[in-house]
């Protein structure tokens, strides 16, 4: 599991263990590590760490990316050729990786065509590469979650750009889970891009005010034209602690519509996915639990 401490790979890495399964945990930190698994090192930046850690493995979760660096995409790009490559040595049967939605004939954001140029690049050394393509993941820790939240609960009044109105579909990081492990023994799912997304597509703004209206906050949205993407990464950076870095690219993202136009998983994993306020509800809940813990 590349990328087990992350957001979305602590959560598969539970997931798996409870089930019996043998997860091993690529960290570059094993000492550090305190999830679910096995901690061995390994870091996508260094190619001589990856084959001696996926030894013995017979497939790869890839939920790895480097937005927080200005170099991301190149980052991005020499992690999942690296990756690819070691796989194949390792001789893993499949790798599975988490990428974003977004119409192809749409002019994708940078963050959107670094996910669609990772997705490629895994592949490389000819091992087969199942992806799952989500939009926004609603839960506690994630960093789309976040904004959301922090916006809602530090700025009951809004001055907001035009992409508030940018349609999207977001889901529940639990079901995003569910349907990362449906798809690692079906044989039919070896080499597929699936697409997932919650039952709703909202836009922005309507996200906004739901959260808002979970959790009894007055909120005003003030639509301005000319709010630039470089003018809104700046103001996430004062009223979150969502880095510039980012959030600019974040913010560059939620201008392209990010909805499912595929619905195929549906046939192969039948779950009945979560709905945004339940998701919100659930994500806010493990917030207090956690805060609670370290009280």
């Amino acid at each position: 599991m590349a990328g087990a401490s992350g957001f979305v790979g602590q959560r598969l890495c539970v997931t798996f263990d409870r089930a019996g399964h043998d997860v091993v945990a690529m960290t570059r930190n094993p000492a550090g590590y305190r999830g679910a698994g096995t901690p061995v090192r390994g870091d996508v930046q260094d190619p001589a760490t990856l084959e001696p850690a996926m030894a013995g493995c017979q497939a790869a979760y890839y939920l790895v990316h480097s937005l927080k660096d200005a170099d991301f995409e190149h980052k991005d790009a020499t992690g999942a050729t690296a990756f690819g490559e070691a796989a194949a040595r390792a001789g893993l049967r499949r790798i599975i990786y988490l990428g974003g939605l977004g119409d192809e004939t749409d002019d994708l954001s940078a963050h959107l065509r670094s996910r669609r140029e990772v997705e490629n690049l895994l592949g490389t050394g000819g091992v087969p590469v199942t992806v799952i393509r989500a939009g926004i993941i609603i839960g506690h820790g994630g960093i789309s979650w976040e904004l959301t939240r922090q916006l809602v609960e530090h700025l009951p009044v809004m001055i907001t750009p035009q992409w508030v109105a940018t349609r999207t579909q977001p889901i529940a990081v639990e079901d995003v889970v569910r349907y990362l492990a449906g798809v690692l023994e079906p044989p039919a799912a070896s080499g597929r891009v699936y697409e997932a997304g919650g039952p709703e597509v909202l836009q922005y703004s309507t996200m906004l005010r739901r959260v808002a209206a979970i959790e009894h906050r007055p909120l005003l949205l003030l639509p301005v034209p000319l709010l630039t993407p470089w003018l809104s990464s700046l103001w996430l950076t004062l009223v979150t602690d969502i880095d510039t870095g980012t959030g600019r690219a974040l913010i560059d993202s939620m201008t392209n519509e990010v909805i499912v136009r595929d619905h195929s998983i549906r046939d192969l994993i039948p779950i009945q996915p979560m709905s945004y306020d339940d998701a919100v509800r659930a994500a806010l809940r493990e917030r207090r639990e956690a805060q609670q813990a370290h009280s």
